[in-house]
């Protein structure tokens, strides 16, 4: 039976299956909203990124996507909508917001930072991560302090918030950076290992991430100081509130009982894939009390506390 046809029979009792769905709370889903999307196409499409670890990215060439957002959104959608096929999206950080705002994908679980600016454009969910923004640069550079980058070249990945934070920096630091940016994270890292960037800007976890997955993690350290704490969190379209309360719902759940601490742990602390490298970064008392109070503030009211 084709599945337009299956979902004329059901739907007399489509609104009792949602309001099981979503848990005890009564959520009406939204005409036109995400979950109808959903479930009429039979298909969900996740946002996806293609390098960075260990929140989104890619096993090999065969596309197999893996990561600390990508298994909560698989979660997510497998709860809310066990009969749709889970499709996946590359995206960058370039242009993660306009897919999104688009449409084009359904739930975004690459790391994007919560911000007055992007939602304007976009709806987050309750902040899964916080992050440090710091630099990677050579184990053998001497670098450790960012008065040191004066002068230097400096590798961000174009559409990352890091970009205008080494503004900030220059202007409060009173130094002068040569800025490069480029495609990807691999990309940057590469710069740095071939001399071409002193250093490597963006979120630890992620640094974490790309150096313990590069050809010789050896090579690089994880320094200075932190340049600003960021609120990472799924995301989806702005004018879904039924959407946001579901996906909120499942992330709260998970969270109170303890279970996000363990999907966490395997991917920060437990060595993951493809290289079987831990990351060692524990949960911190910062994140560990925002899993017991849970909220999506952006990163402007985050950093006034």
């Amino acid at each position: 039976m084709a599945f337009a046809s299956k979902l004329r029979m059901i739907a007399p009792a489509l609104g009792i299956w949602a309001l099981a769905a979503f848990g005890t709370s009564a959520v009406a889903q939204t005409p036109g909203g995400t979950l109808d999307k959903i479930r009429t196409s039979g298909k969900a499409v996740i946002g996806v990124r293609e390098a960075s670890p260990p929140m989104a990215y890619a096993l090999g060439a065969n596309t197999n996507y893996t990561g600390y957002h990508v298994e909560l959104c698989e979660r997510i959608i497998r709860k809310l909508a066990p009969q749709a096929k889970l499709e996946y999206f590359a995206m960058t950080p370039q242009n993660t917001m306009p897919l999104v705002q688009n449409g084009t994908v359904d739930i975004g679980c690459g790391p994007a930072t919560n911000n007055l600016t992007r939602q304007q454009q976009v709806a987050f969910a309750v902040t899964t991560y916080i992050s440090q923004v710091r630099m990677a640069v050579r184990a053998d550079s001497g670098i450790s302090d960012w008065k040191q980058l004066d002068g230097k070249a400096v590798a961000v990945t174009t559409g990352t918030t890091a970009v205008q934070l080494l503004r900030k920096l220059e202007r409060d630091a009173d130094i002068k950076l040569n800025t490069m940016q480029t495609k990807d994270n691999l990309e940057s890292l590469l710069a740095v290992e071939m001399g071409r960037a002193a250093a490597f800007v963006l979120d630890d976890n992620l640094l974490a991430g790309i150096v313990a997955n590069s050809r010789d993690p050896k090579l690089y350290k994880l320094t200075g100081s932190t340049l600003q704490s960021e609120p990472i969190a799924l995301l989806f379209r702005k004018d879904d509130p039924a959407f946001k309360q579901a996906v909120d719902g499942e992330l709260t759940a998970m969270m109170a009982s303890g279970e996000m601490a363990k999907h966490y742990d395997k991917w920060f602390v437990q060595p993951i894939p493809p290289r079987n490298v831990s990351l060692n970064l524990p949960l911190s008392d910062e994140l560990r009390a925002l899993f017991a109070k849970p909220n999506d503030e952006p990163i402007e009211s985050y950093n006034k506390r």
